[in-house]
Parts: C-alpha cells; structure tokens; sequence
C-alpha cells in the first residue's frame, strides 16, 4: 500500500495592504458625496417670502445682523445675543466708530412688529449707516 503524503497547507493570509486600500477608497468616496450645512441659530424666525430675492455676493466686510423675533425682541450679532434699543444703539455706533462702511442685515419675522422694525432702521440711520441696510427674506419656490 502506498500511503501519500501529504504537504502542510499553509492557512491563507489576509492581504492587509489591500484591505486598507478599499476602505480608503470607500472613506473618499463617502467624504466627497457627504453635504455639509452651516450651522443655523437657536433663533427660529419664519421669514416672508420674495419673489425678487438674490443672494448677496462677497463683501468686503460682512453686515451687522440684528434679528427680530415675532414678539419684537432684539437680537444683535450672529450669536443672537439679546439687546435692547438703547444697547443697539451703542453697538452700532461702536461698529460704526470702527468701520464707516459697516452695512446692517436686518432679519425680521414676518409677524415682527412693524414698529420695532422701523425703530431699528431709525437707530441705524442714527448711527449713520445709511447705505446697505438690507433685509434677509426666504426666496420664493418660484425661482
């Protein structure tokens, strides 16, 4: 009787070059189809739509936003940190004392008092910000 003899067979090998390789390849791909959002800000304004709503383009400096909620409270700066008339007023004219171009983005919900709205524009023009007062609106789904 003739017996074979048979060799050790190696366990197979994990190739591990190889491994890395597919899961860069996969971590790239997820990387670049992956949409980032900014951020938005704990202030929850509904804004009124426009029909004639274009996105500003690069400035040199970027506005002073003031933000106004439904009830009329003021908010100042892209924190939102809460201020009144009196202290919006002292703002801008710092900002304005700093930079004499500064520009003021006013971001109003559409149920915002009127009122407050207008006492705001007064105090930028108080301040002498009289060019680039503008007003942060949602754009239409018309467009």
């Amino acid at each position: 009787m003739r017996f074979f003899v048979r060799k050790k067979q190696q366990p197979p090998a994990v190739i591990i070059v190889a491994l890395i390789d597919v899961l860069i390849v996969v971590l790239i791909f997820l990387m670049v189809t992956t949409t980032f959002k900014k951020p938005q800000p704990a202030l929850k304004l509904a804004l009124p739509e426009s029909s004639h709503a274009t996105k500003a383009g690069a400035t040199d400096s970027p506005p002073l936003i003031v933000s106004i909620d439904e009830s009329g409270n003021l908010r100042y700066g892209a924190d939102g940190n809460p201020v009144t008339l009196d202290r919006l007023k002292s703002e801008l004219l710092a900002e304005v004392a700093k930079n004499p171009q500064a520009k003021l983005a006013l971001r109003a919900d559409k149920k915002a008092p009127f009122g407050q709205i207008v006492r705001v524009m007064d105090i930028a023009k108080e301040a002498k910000i009289t060019s680039g007062i503008s007003a942060f609106t949602k754009p239409s789904a018309q467009q």
